[in-house]
C-alpha cells in the first residue's frame, strides 16, 4: 500500500467513525436517478454515475451538452489492441470530467454465447481471453483519468429475455473458465473501483444477493475492493442484497436500502458490521474520484487533452473488419477503390444517408455531429464522381421525428406558464429522475409541448405518430390532425406495454425543402405514486414511401452505369438493441435482394454492413468485396472514406464468429424455459463450438484482411513466451494481429480442441520483417476442477498455433509443461 492508499484509506475511516446509522444507509441508496447523497458534514460530495461504453452522456438526458460518440464494444474489441482501448478510456474520462461525472457506467463484459443475444453490440467478444484484454484496456484508460469504472453485468447476463427474472443455469466449470473469466482478467490486472452486479440470477441465486460469487469469489478471492453497485431496480431484497455483498442499491431515493437498512439493522436483520462495510466501499470509491475531503484522489493531474473526434475516427478505421477482398476479372482487388481520374462510385442505401452509428438503449448518447457514409464519401470523392440512391430502406415503420427536424421540449404548468425547455436530438422525450429541463418539477409540471420546424428531404406524404402512454395533440402546418389517448395495449413486447407502441396519427402532404411547422403536447399524468418519476413519450415520422420494386430499379441503373457500387446495408433498432433478443439474423427489408440485383449488374460491388453484431449475408460470395463496420460511431462515415480510398487500412479482426446461416450458430437458446435458461453448451461457446463440431463459419473467429500480405517465417516458443517471426510482402505498410492459439495433445482434461491463448499486433512497411512476442497466461494451461473447487495445471504436450485467424494456422511447434 501506498502512502496516498493509506491516507485515502485513513480518510475513509475518519469519515465513517462521524456518522450515524441512518446517514450510513442513506449513503447505500442513490440520491435520485444517477447520484449518490452528499453529507457535507463530513466533506463527502455527491458522487455522480452516467451511462459510458462509448460515450458519457452525463446526468441528464439531453443533447444540449453534446458528448463524444465511439463506434461500439465490438467495433473497439475488432482492433485486437488494448493499448488503443486504453486511450479510448482515457478520452471518455475527460468526458466524464467536463460534464461532472465521476463514475462510468462500463465496460460491458458479457460473452457473445449467441449471435442472437440483443446487447451483443455492446459487449466485446465470443472470447473471455479477448474480452478480458480490451476490457482491462479500457478500465485502465478511464481510471487513468480519475474517473471510476463499474465492470458489468456481474454475471451471466448473455441475453436480453427476461433479463430480470431469468435463472441462468451455469456448471462450476463453464463458469468459471469462460464466464468469470473476464471479470476476473480485469479485477486482477486492471483494479476497478466497481463493479455491477445483474438483474439475472445464477444457479437459483439473484446476483444482487449472491453471497458466494460476490462475497467469496470476487472479493476474497480476488481481491475486489471497490464499491458493487446495483443494476438500476436490480435489487430486491434489503437484508438478502446487503449480506450477498451489494454495497449500493440504484437508483433512488426509494431503494430496499435507505430507511428499510436501517429498520433491519435495528430488528437484528443485517449486523451493523456489514452496513459499515458496504459504507466503507462507498467511501473509497468516493475518496478515489476526488469527492471525500481529506483523501487525495488517485489522479492529480488527468492526461493530456485527447482530440475526440479524431480518435473516433481512428478507431472506427482500425475496428473495420474487411472478410472479402476478390479481384475483379483477373485485376487489382476491389477495395482500396481505384481513384484514377474519371472514375466514379454509386453508393446505394438508406443506410449510407442515414447511418446507425450506436446502438441504442442505455448506451445513447447525442454527438455533436454525425457522418454517414454519404458525408465521407461525398467529402473525400472529386465533384461529380458519386451519385446516391436509396435501393432500398430497412425500416418501414415510423421512428422518432430525426432528419430535417429541429426541436425543443417545452414544460408548462396547468395556467399555460413555461416552467422549462431544453434541445432535443429527436423526437423521443426520455426523462428519468432529474433529467427534466431546469425549472420544471414533476408536482408542477401540466403538459409538455415538442415543437419546432421540420423541413422534408422528399416531396409527398409524409406520415406522423405518436409513441407513449396518455393524452396526445398533433399538429403540422399549425392545424391540428389528431387528439386523443393512447391506452396501455395488450402488446406481448415488456417495452411496448411500458412506453406504448408506436401509432400512425396522420398523413401530409409536403415539399422537399419547404419548413412547416410542427408540434406534439403531451398532459403529464400523475407520477407521484410511481418507485421511479419517469415521462417517455414520442413523435414519430415516416418519410413518403416509394414504390420499392422502383427503388432497386433505380439502384440497378446507377450501379450499371459506375465502376463501383458501394452498397451500404445495415440493421434497425427493431432489430438489434437492448431490451430483447434477436429472432434471426436477417436483414430487415429488401437488403439482400438489392446486393444481388446490383452485383448481378456490376461485379465491382462493395457491401458495407453496418450492424453491431453478425447477420447473414447470403450474396457474400457474389460480390468482390465486404466491408463490416459495425456501429461505427460519429466519424463512421469519415472513416469509412480513409479505409475506402486506401488513406486508412481495415484494421480489424472478428471479435466473435460470423455464421453463415443462423442454423450453424452452436448456440442459439436464449429463451428461458419455466424461468430457467441452461447453458449446456458448456465450454463450447464461439469459435470452440464451430472446431468442435465441425461446422466451417461464413468467416471465422479473428479473421480480418488488411490492404497487404504477411509471411509467417518462424516460430520460437522458450517457457511462456511464444516469438513469431513475420515478413510484410506486400506493397503498402500495414498492420498485422498475430493470435497464438493452444492445442493439447492427448487430452485428458475435456478441453476444446483449441483455445486462444495471446495475441500480439505488429507493424511493418513493405519487406520490412518483425517479430511478435506473445506471452502465453498460466490460465492457459489450467482447468477449474469442479471436484476440487480449484484450478489445476494440466501438464503434457501442447500444439502452439501461431496463426492469422483460427483455423488459419501459419506456424506452429510443440511445447511440453
Amino acid at each position: 500500500m501506498t502512502d496516498a492508499d493509506q491516507a485515502r484509506e485513513d480518510a475513509v475511516e475518519a469519515a465513517l467513525d462521524k456518522l450515524d446509522l441512518d446517514t450510513k444507509t442513506r449513503l447505500l441508496a442513490g440520491r435520485d436517478m444517477w447520484s449518490l447523497p452528499a453529507v457535507p458534514e463530513i466533506g463527502l460530495a455527491s458522487v455522480v454515475m452516467s451511462d459510458g461504453p462509448i460515450g458519457v452522456r452525463g446526468a441528464r438526458w439531453s443533447a444540449d451538452d453534446p458528448s463524444v460518440a465511439l463506434p461500439s464494444p465490438t467495433a473497439l474489441a475488432a482492433t485486437w489492441d488494448p493499448a488503443l482501448a486504453r486511450r479510448a478510456g482515457r478520452l471518455l474520462a475527460q468526458e466524464a470530467r467536463r460534464k461532472g461525472v465521476h463514475v462510468l457506467l462500463a465496460p460491458t463484459v458479457n460473452l457473445h454465447r449467441s449471435p442472437l443475444g440483443g446487447r451483443h453490440f455492446e459487449c466485446y467478444s465470443e472470447d473471455p481471453y479477448l474480452t478480458g484484454a480490451i476490457g482491462t484496456g479500457y478500465v485502465r484508460g478511464v481510471q487513468d483519468g480519475g474517473v471510476g469504472t463499474t465492470v458489468k453485468h456481474f454475471v451471466g447476463n448473455d441475453a436480453e429475455t427476461d433479463r430480470f427474472t431469468v435463472d441462468n443455469v451455469i456448471a462450476p466449470r463453464p463458469l468459471r473458465e469462460m464466464y468469470l473469466a473476464p471479470f476476473e482478467a480485469i479485477v486482477k490486472d486492471a483494479r476497478p473501483w466497481g463493479i455491477m452486479t445483474a438483474y439475472n440470477r445464477v444457479n437459483g441465486a439473484t446476483m444482487t444477493e449472491h453471497r458466494y460469487l460476490v462475497n467469496d469469489v470476487l472479493r476474497a478471492e480476488w481481491g475486489f475492493d471497490g464499491c458493487n453497485v446495483s443494476d438500476w431496480m436490480a435489487a430486491r431484497s434489503t437484508a438478502g442484497a446487503l449480506l450477498g455483498g451489494l454495497d449500493v442499491a440504484m437508483p433512488g431515493p426509494r431503494t430496499v436500502y435507505g430507511a428499510a437498512l436501517a429498520e433491519a439493522v435495528r430488528a437484528g436483520e443485517v449486523p451493523p458490521e456489514a452496513v459499515d462495510g458496504a459504507v466503507r466501499n462507498v467511501l473509497r470509491l468516493a475518496a478515489r474520484v476526488g469527492a471525500l475531503d481529506g483523501a487525495p484522489p488517485v489522479v492529480t493531474d488527468p492526461p493530456s487533452g485527447i482530440d475526440g473526434g479524431a480518435l473516433a475516427r481512428e478507431i472506427a478505421a482500425r475496428g473495420f473488419v474487411l472478410v472479402r477482398n476478390e479481384a475483379v476479372s483477373g485485376e487489382r482487388a476491389a477495395l482500396p477503390l481505384d481513384t484514377a481520374p474519371g472514375r466514379t462510385v454509386a453508393l446505394i442505401g438508406a443506410a449510407a444517408r442515414d447511418a446507425r452509428v450506436l446502438g441504442g438503449g442505455s448506451a445513447t448518447v447525442f454527438p455533436e455531429r454525425v457522418v454517414s457514409p454519404l458525408d465521407g464519401l461525398a467529402a473525400a470523392l472529386p465533384a461529380g464522381s458519386l451519385t446516391f440512391c436509396v435501393g432500398a430502406d430497412p425500416s418501414e415503420e415510423l421512428v422518432p421525428a430525426d432528419k430535417g427536424f429541429e426541436l425543443r421540449a417545452i414544460c408548462r404548468d396547468a395556467s399555460g406558464a413555461v416552467l422549462g425547455e431544453a434541445g432535443l436530438p429527436s423526437g423521443q422525450v426520455q426523462w428519468i429522475g432529474e433529467d427534466l429541463p431546469a425549472g420544471a418539477t414533476y408536482e408542477t409540471m401540466a403538459s409538455i409541448e415538442v415543437t419546432g420546424t421540420f423541413v422534408p428531404r422528399e416531396s409527398g406524404e409524409h406520415a406522423f405518430g405518436t409513441r407513449g402512454l396518455g393524452a396526445f395533440a398533433l399538429a403540422v402546418g399549425g392545424r391540428t390532425l389528431w387528439e386523443g389517448v393512447q391506452p396501455m395495449g395488450d402488446e406481448a413486447d415488456p417495452f411496448e406495454a411500458f412506453f406504448g407502441a408506436p401509432s400512425e396519427r396522420a398523413r401530409v402532404p409536403l415539399t422537399a425543402g419547404e419548413p412547416v411547422e410542427v408540434s406534439l403536447t403531451f398532459q403529464v399524468p400523475d407520477v407521484s405514486a410511481l418507485p421511479l418519476k419517469a415521462i417517455m413519450f414520442s413523435l414519430l415520422h415516416l418519410e413518403p414511401r416509394r414504390d420499392a420494386d422502383e427503388l432497386i430499379a433505380e439502384a440497378v441503373a446507377a450501379a450499371r452505369a459506375a465502376d463501383t457500387a458501394v452498397v451500404v446495408v445495415a440493421t434497425t433498432e427493431r432489430v438489434e438493441s437492448e431490451g430483447f433478443d434477436r429472432k434471426d439474423l436477417r436483414l430487415p427489408g429488401r437488403q439482400d435482394e438489392l446486393v444481388r440485383a446490383v452485383a448481378a449488374v456490376n461485379p465491382n460491388t462493395v457491401v458495407v454492413v453496418n450492424a453491431g453484431s453478425p447477420v447473414e449475408l447470403p450474396w457474400r460470395d457474389d460480390v468482390a468485396a465486404v466491408l463490416l463496420t459495425w456501429f461505427p460511431g460519429q466519424e463512421g462515415g469519415a472513416a469509412l472514406a480513409d479505409v475506402l480510398l486506401g488513406e486508412a487500412e481495415p484494421g480489424g479482426r472478428l471479435p466473435t464468429t460470423w455464421p453463415a446461416v443462423l442454423a450453424d450458430a452452436p448456440v442459439t437458446e436464449v429463451t428461458p424455459t419455466e424461468g430457467r435458461l441452461e447453458y449446456r453448451e458448456g465450454l463450447l461457446v464461439g469459435h470452440r463450438a464451430y472446431e468442435a463440431l465441425g461446422v466451417a463459419p461464413a468467416y471465422p473467429f479473428g479473421h480480418g484482411l488488411g490492404y497487404t500480405t504477411w509471411a509467417y517465417a518462424s516460430l520460437e516458443v522458450t517457457g511462456s513466451v511464444a516469438r513469431v517471426r513475420l515478413t510484410n510482402t506486400g506493397s503498402r505498410p500495414g498492420r498485422e494481429v498475430v493470435q497464438v492459439y493452444l492445442a493439447p495433445l492427448a487430452d485428458t482434461a475435456e478441453r476444446p480442441a483449441s483455445r486462444l491463448a495471446g495475441f500480439a499486433s505488429v507493424a511493418a512497411a513493405p519487406g520490412e520483417s518483425v517479430e511478435a512476442e506473445v506471452v502465453l497466461p498460466e490460465r492457459a494451461f489450467e482447468i477449474w476442477d469442479e471436484a476440487a473447487g480449484s484450478w489445476r495445471r494440466i501438464g503434457g504436450e501442447y500444439e502452439v498455433r501461431a496463426s492469422h485467424a483460427h483455423g488459419d494456422t501459419r506456424l506452429t511447434a510443440v511445447l511440453r509443461v
